[in-house]
């Protein structure tokens, strides 16, 4: 039960000392030598040009989306946060490039966007596109007015029709998922949560509310199992019992048990280890990606952002993930994006889009007042919390 590992010197042998387990013993030292010997030629591959560490730019990645012409808008309007690290007025120059290069894009491929709109949903995405186009003239005015601090706010606004009109591309759910995971819980499409954190002991916080993305098109079983613990409840009132600087975590309840009992039998529920690689058409079950020996595979939802949430399981078994969940707190030495140890080993399934940097003023002991669906709860199939009553 003792998930809380003292922190080594070395960046690999932490990043894997405070392995994100739930009631395995510490191991010892040459454990931890040997299991880096292992992972360390792999780091290389996985990196692969600058990697994305913004939230909502990997939730846009990761859609089940083949549209090169929506992508070729997406790209530029992305590329508008690196431009505005330029100091000074000088960023507007880049921005300005940006734009018309987005803008080129939209006028060039607009007719095969609207064709890649689901029907059931072109009539929702054409709206959102008369948006898009709007706004980015909006955006080449603040451009031209050179009001810097505008930009930002714009760019995430244009950056919100596009995901929109990206996901009213997805005409249902894109795979079936194994048979013998069909019956769980499962979030077939996404889910947006809100979490509530009362704060202690911090004259400058009191209370924050984390908004919270689930991505059930690549985890719809580890999504699903979490929508379903939400809407029973199981997180209200639960303490923070893991914050050290490399992970916030929770999840574990009051008694014997380390996951969540399941009251129609008694026993622990377990979901399998969920990993969606780049390139992969439906995700991988049962065993990470060093074991399918896909040592150069990337995966659809990388440890990347601050805020990363993923599943806590027993680190030899990975079948063992039930409740307890994690937050990575980026950015550190031991977590490289795109040469991330965690990648294919533990399941993520979301990501913290608001209010993602108070994690890092979250204390064990801090209490989870509530965690609400405020939207995507009739994607969830097989709810078993209404069927509990």
């Amino acid at each position: 039960r003792d998930r809380l590992f003292p922190l080594k010197e070395c960046a690999i042998s932490i990043a894997l000392a405070v392995g994100l387990i739930t009631g395995a013993p510490t191991l010892g030292w040459s454990s931890y030598a040997n299991a880096a010997t292992q992972a360390l030629p792999d780091l290389s591959v996985l990196i692969s040009g600058p990697p994305i560490k913004d939230p909502g730019a990997l939730l846009r990645y990761a859609l089940p989306v083949d549209n090169k012409a929506i992508r070729e808008v997406q790209k530029p309007l992305e590329d508008i946060t690196d431009s505005l690290k330029i100091a000074g007025v000088k960023a507007l120059d880049s921005v300005e490039r940006n734009v018309r290069q987005a803008s080129r894009a939209f006028k060039q491929g607009k007719s095969l966007i609207v064709s890649g709109l689901a029907e059931s949903k072109k009539d929702h995405g054409i709206e959102l596109l008369g948006k898009l186009e709007a706004g980015m003239d909006e955006l080449q005015q603040i451009v031209e007015d050179r009001k810097r601090d505008a930009v930002a706010s714009k760019q995430k606004e244009l950056l919100n029709y596009v995901g929109g009109v990206e996901e009213d591309m997805v005409d249902g759910f894109p795979y079936e998922v194994p048979e013998e995971y069909q019956n769980m819980p499962l979030l077939k499409g996404r889910a947006t949560v809100d979490m509530k954190v009362k704060v202690k002991d911090n004259p400058s916080l009191d209370e924050c509310v984390f908004r919270i993305v689930l991505d059930g098109y690549n985890a719809p079983v580890t999504a699903g199992n979490f929508v379903d613990l939400v809407e029973r409840h199981f997180y209200d009132g639960m303490e923070i019992q893991r914050a050290d600087g490399f992970v916030v975590q929770t999840g574990d309840p009051e008694g014997p048990a380390e996951g969540f009992i399941d009251p129609s039998t008694g026993k622990t529920r377990t979901i399998p280890l969920e990993i969606m690689a780049m390139g992969e058409k439906a995700p991988f079950y049962g065993a990470t990606l060093e074991e399918l020996g896909l040592y150069k595979a990337q995966t659809k939802l990388p440890f990347n952002a601050f805020g990363t949430m993923a599943m806590a399981r027993d680190e030899f078994d990975d079948n063992t993930a039930s409740s307890q969940v994690f937050w990575l707190l980026k950015e550190s030495e031991l977590t490289p994006s795109n040469a991330n140890i965690l990648d294919g080993r533990y399941s993520v399934f979301g990501y913290v889009t608001e209010n993602e940097d108070f994690l890092a003023d979250v204390k064990v002991g801090d209490v989870i007042e509530s965690i609400q669906v405020v939207s995507g709860l009739d994607n969830l199939a097989n709810p078993s919390y209404k069927i509990a009553g």
